[in-house]
């Protein structure tokens, strides 16, 4: 019993983790659509913690602001209020990433002191600890590809650094999972392995489109063509392959890279209604058939916020709600993959 309730303290942690994680995920998303990724021109992991705290300061750091292209190229018009509107996203997007690691960091030294965490458990979550700090790293590195002569993150870096943040994400939901509902790994069952295998190809399917969405994000391709199911009064737009080598269209294109988001998307709706028929037709726990009519239903909610997004030019609202969207989907998809892994 002590055991138990040690693997449940464990998992309710590892679970609020993912849910500040979560909310990183929708302020990435709202620090970018505002613009304000890059007000902060300095990386300062630790006296980064304390803002500006006197007029003085923030003179200081509004005038670091201004000798970066962003500023003489597309932010000249901004005065010091101006500023501080763009600075307090990104603060607090990496005031976040900072505490994230702390409630991380603290409660594992608690549970190694106490030893209710078993010696084979330790280094899978120094890892995700490990993984943490590279992906602060990687969103510096991020911030600097806008901090050049043309003021615009790279969209590789940018889908890099969404990519990481779902990985890992994913890493600790998978772990918590384990320890709620797996004691040990037991084999799969027989008359689900079928479906298994569905349900990870499924997962693995939503996280390409996610990543398909960053490259949309980084080139602000949603901006291009706002109207559906037509781009520019064609199914199928010219201007797909323009760019040499082809490789290039898929990355650097605007209209690929929109045309490919949409494609892999229709390609969900049709995929997740057959995967959730097809698991009726399965004897499942009554938990992880509630998960695939929720899957069902978040990949529609998801569709509509992605089509809404579109057509009313990409409000900030509409968009970090369907960058949420996309980790919640993601995140059942997650759940049905484990649930149909194994024995229960």
């Amino acid at each position: 019993m002590v055991e138990m309730n040690s693997r449940r303290s464990i998992a309710i942690w590892l679970l609020v983790c993912c849910a500040a994680i979560y909310v990183m995920v929708v302020l990435g998303g709202v620090t970018r659509l505002t613009g304000s990724g890059l007000s902060m021109v300095k990386w300062e992991p630790v006296i980064g913690v304390f803002p500006p705290m006197s007029q003085s300061e923030w003179e200081e750091v509004f005038l670091l602001y201004q000798q970066y292209p962003e500023f003489k190229l597309k932010n000249s018009h901004m005065d010091i209020g101006d500023f501080k509107s763009i600075f307090w996203l990104e603060y607090f997007h990496r005031l976040l990433g900072r505490l994230i690691g702390v409630v991380f960091l603290l409660p594992l030294v608690y549970f190694l002191i106490t030893r209710k965490i078993q010696k084979s458990m330790v280094p899978k979550l120094a890892f995700i600890f490990l993984l943490g700090g590279l992906q602060g790293l990687l969103g510096w590195y991020m911030v600097k590809s806008g901090l050049a002569q043309d003021p615009h993150v790279s969209q590789y870096r940018l889908t890099a650094h969404l990519g990481f943040a779902f990985i890992i994400y994913a890493f600790i939901f998978w772990t918590a999972l384990d320890l709620l509902f797996v004691r040990e790994r037991q084999a799969v069952f027989q008359s689900h392995s079928g479906l298994s295998r569905f349900s990870f190809f499924v997962t693995g399917c939503i996280f390409i489109t996610i990543l398909s969405g960053g490259f949309v994000a980084g080139l602000k391709a949603g901006l291009a063509y706002n109207t559906f199911p037509l781009m520019n009064g064609q199914l199928i737009p010219d201007g797909l392959s323009t760019m040499d080598p082809q490789w290039k269209n898929f990355f650097e294109n605007v209209t690929t890279v929109q045309f490919d988001h949409r494609l892999l998307a229709t390609c969900l709706v049709v995929l997740v209604p057959i995967y959730w028929f097809y698991a009726q037709q399965k004897q499942l726990t009554s938990g992880t058939r509630i998960a695939s009519h929720l899957l069902l239903i978040v990949l529609l909610v998801q569709v509509a916020l992605g089509i809404s997004t579109l057509l009313l030019h990409v409000p900030v609202s509409l968009a970090a709600t369907h960058q949420g969207g996309a980790l919640a989907l993601f995140t059942l998809a997650l759940y049905l993959s484990h649930r149909l892994r194994y024995r229960q």
